[in-house]
């Protein structure tokens, strides 16, 4: 705890601040320190207890998958309202458990939004990955219905969900790019030169452009 408080930028602070993180350890000095730690599970569960959004950063990324139980890994889905350690946790962690699949269902229609965008974060895994056993059109209802109005975090996955069900599928690619389009969610998003707009129809032509 010494070391990341010695490692605290102000200035990176304030950048994180204004994404809703509260941490100023700048990230490749936070993964060199992973890197000299190396896994270590139970120092994991301590960093994670501090509360404290660096070492719980660091935990997450010292920490073994596969070693956390169903119901500890909700607990913690739970408790993770900083952006990047919600991030992390479900990209790192939660994607990486043989409880992964239960808790996207579990997480899915959760009334809390930030949880709930954690269940759309890993359903975009299947879509890519496994989307066999999945409601495709069922799953462009909801974004159709719900997207528009959702807060940023869960607008954000449903978002994402939307351009990969286009990306990937192109028996629905038409109706994926119809409703970005109708919904404009998105559109105006500053984006940085060289980089892919998030607005769904964009991201959509872009990927698949690319795949060839």
């Amino acid at each position: 705890m010494a070391e990341l408080a010695a490692l605290d930028d102000p200035k990176a602070r304030a950048v994180n601040e204004k994404h809703g993180d509260d941490h100023g350890v700048n990230l490749g000095k936070l993964r060199a320190i992973a890197k000299r730690l190396k896994t270590q599970q139970d120092l994991a569960l301590q960093l994670w207890a501090t509360g404290d959004t660096a070492a719980r950063l660091l935990a997450l990324l010292v920490c073994r998958p596969k070693a956390f139980g169903r119901d500890q890994l909700d607990a913690m889905l739970r408790e993770a309202r900083r952006p990047k350690v919600h991030d992390w946790l479900v990209n790192y962690v939660v994607k990486k458990s043989p409880h992964a699949e239960e808790l996207r269902v579990l997480w899915f229609g959760d009334p809390d939004p930030v949880v709930a965008s954690a269940g759309w974060a890993l359903t975009v895994d299947r879509v890519a990955k496994q989307p066999g056993g999945l409601d495709l059109d069922g799953l462009l209802d909801v974004i159709e219905k719900d997207m528009k109005d959702a807060p940023d975090r869960l607008q954000w996955a449903q978002n994402h969900c939307l351009a990969q069900i286009g990306i990937e599928h192109p028996a629905l690619r038409a109706r994926a790019v119809e409703i970005g389009e109708r919904l404009e969610v998105l559109k105006d998003y500053p984006t940085p030169p060289g980089c892919t707009s998030p607005f769904a129809p964009v991201w959509i032509t872009e990927m698949v452009r690319r795949k060839g």
